[in-house]
């Protein structure tokens, strides 16, 4: 008998708890987010990145920067004139002192030695290797810069905090001091 009157109250309870529970679930109300968040797209600096390994600048105009690509164009530019240039230079001293071996003196540089000739040779040729250099880095900072700067695009940057340079007039001597000025707004 205390197990029939056991099992009935535990049924009876179980069933007003279901109903309690359905009756506040009906209660509750859901509070929408009223902040707005941004979408950000985490292949995004792998996309610049790759645009600007394709074509020099192409990253940095898809970040919708375009007052870098002449100054990519420009370091790659330079580049490849001094590379062009010294290898002018370095053929022409090249082709001089080889015609010295050959035992001709009618070249133009009839006013240097031979060991001038390879001092000559071995100078346009390290600004030569230089030159590759300079494009080669130039290129690779395209890379990194496209790539950074779309990271960099994904920030939430905003009025509430803020740092800025301000010059202001001393009381005491009436001279323009600097100063730093860092606000945060709640």
């Amino acid at each position: 008998m205390r197990k029939l009157l056991f099992i009935s109250l535990l049924c009876f309870l179980s069933g007003t708890i279901s109903l309690i529970a359905q009756v506040k679930k009906e209660e509750i109300l859901v509070i929408k987010d009223t902040l707005k968040k941004d979408f950000i797209n985490p292949l995004a600096p792998a996309k610049a990145a790759f645009y600007s390994a394709i074509l020099p600048g192409l990253g940095q105009a898809y970040n919708k920067k375009y007052w870098k690509i002449p100054l990519v164009y420009g370091g790659i530019g330079a580049g490849i004139y001094y590379y062009s240039l010294n290898n002018t230079k370095y053929h022409k001293y090249r082709d001089a002192y080889k015609r010295r071996l050959a035992g001709y003196t009618d070249d133009e540089f009839k006013y240097l030695d031979d060991s001038r000739l390879v001092t000559g040779q071995r100078f346009y040729q390290r600004n030569r290797d230089m030159s590759i250099m300079v494009i080669v880095g130039f290129y690779i900072l395209n890379i990194i810069d496209a790539n950074i700067d779309a990271h960099l695009m994904q920030f939430n940057v905003s009025d509430n905090l803020s740092f800025q340079p301000d010059v202001f007039q001393s009381e005491t001597d009436n001279k323009q001091n600097l100063g730093l000025t860092l606000n945060y707004r709640f």
